[in-house]
């Protein structure tokens, strides 16, 4: 795995975001203050919901934005020997499996797919983040996924 190219696949999954909440801002201004959403009788909220979601959209984009600002300063962190923010691990099962992670500042959960390599990113407040976080290479862990408890080997940290 060649961390630099993941690097540059999550700056444009995060832009992409950003792209998207924005876009979704705006029409949610647009419908809100469009003259068709304004209340015809004392019991017609539409104006008023148009407004709360436009404020909702309004705060994902200032959430996109803090996290490519979390990010921006993460890219440039040298690699460490143990698991901290910044670092992409592999993980291995005990059935040979490949599991890879990117520990980050936010935006846990976002799925990134380079070729046919699935990466998820985790934060280190999440109950894996919580249990990668110091371990070095070659530590072991146990986790459970899908409901099965499986042994892991961590053979990466970038």
């Amino acid at each position: 795995m060649n961390k630099q190219h993941f690097i540059e696949h999550l700056k444009f999954a995060l832009q992409a975001k950003l792209q998207e909440a924005t876009q979704a801002a705006n029409s949610a201004r647009e419908d809100a203050t469009h003259e068709q959403s304004a209340a015809e009788t004392q019991y017609d909220s539409l104006s008023i919901e148009s407004a709360y979601l436009a404020q909702g959209q309004s705060e994902r984009v200032d959430e996109a934005h803090r996290a490519i600002k979390a990010f921006d300063e993460i890219f440039t962190l040298m690699p460490s020997k143990t698991i901290t923010v910044g670092s992409l691990v592999c993980c291995e099962s005990a059935d040979e499996k490949l599991y890879w992670y990117f520990m980050a500042p936010a935006e846990g959960g976002l799925k990134l797919q380079i070729k046919e390599q699935i990466i998820w990113v985790i934060t280190p407040s999440s109950p894996l983040g919580k249990v990668l976080l110091n371990k070095t290479l070659d530590d072991e862990f146990e986790w459970t996924m899908n409901g099965l408890g499986s042994e892991f080997l961590i053979t990466e940290i970038l």
